[in-house]
Parts: C-alpha cells; structure tokens; sequence
C-alpha cells in the first residue's frame, strides 16, 4: 500500500481551502451584484418584481420624508421621471437623511404587491461629498524661493 508524501498532502489541502475561500468570496461579492433600478423601472415593472429583493435608485419627493423619532423608520416617496414610488425604509438609517434638502437615495428592500417598497437598507447619495473644491491660494502657497512675506 502506497503512502502519500507531506508535499502531496499538503498541496491538496492548499487546493481544498482556496477551492473553500473562492466560494465563500462569490458567495459573499453575488448579493452586492444587484443593478440598481430607476423608480419608473421599478413602477412599470412592478407586478414581476413582486416579491423580490431589489434596489431602487431615486429622489426623495421634497415634503414626503417622515423620520420615526428613534430615527430607526422613514415613509417617503421616492421619484423619477415622473413616476412616483412609496417607500417605507424599517431599521437603522443614514446620518445624514433629512427632510431640509432634495436628496438621491439608494433602497434595497423587496416590493410589496401594494406597490410600495419595503426597504431594509437605505444609502444615501452625496455628489458633492466627492466634488473637488477649489483652494484659494495662500501665502505660503505664493511665495517664490527667497520671497519674505511683509
């Protein structure tokens, strides 16, 4: 009866456990592979995605959002291209979240048979967060070798 070499066996349970975290990566990367629906996507399609998990991308209607005081519920609507989506988001929610200024948000949740999103998870979307803003030059910034500021 042969014996298998220290190498060969360690070679195989190399293989098994990048085989094990290959998959668990896939497993882990294929829930954050949903494509973001627009609101009139998510309307004019709304009786087959019935039911299931999706993300809807869209403006909150300014004077639709209500925060729960304990900030952990918010009903809005949301809109786009003149459809119009209502949406009751249950857990915890953005920081960042008001009703004080036109916002896009991201809802992930399941769409109910009323039509009305029921979301699990709300991200909110901040253009000028990643905007660069333009430095006004100083002093320091001006100066050519040699130059004393006066």
């Amino acid at each position: 009866m042969a014996t298998m070499s220290t190498g060969k066996k360690l070679a195989i349970a190399g293989i098994v456990i990048a085989g094990v975290t290959a998959y668990m990566a896939y497993l882990g990367a294929s829930s954050s592979w949903q494509y973001y629906m627009t609101v009139k996507e998510c309307v004019d399609n709304a009786t087959q995605v019935a039911g299931q998990r999706i993300r809807v991308s869209g403006t909150i209607v300014p004077g639709s959002l209500v925060i729960a005081p304990d900030r952990q519920e918010a009903r809005f609507s949301l809109s786009e291209a003149g459809s119009h989506l209502p949406v009751v988001c249950k857990g915890p929610l953005p920081d960042d979240l008001s009703s004080t200024k036109t916002m896009e948000v991201v809802v992930e949740g399941r769409m109910e048979d009323s039509c009305t999103l029921h979301g699990e998870k709300l991200i909110t979307k901040c253009a000028s967060k990643y905007s660069t803003q333009k430095k006004e030059p100083t002093a320091t910034a001006d100066l050519r070798a040699g130059e004393t500021v006066r």
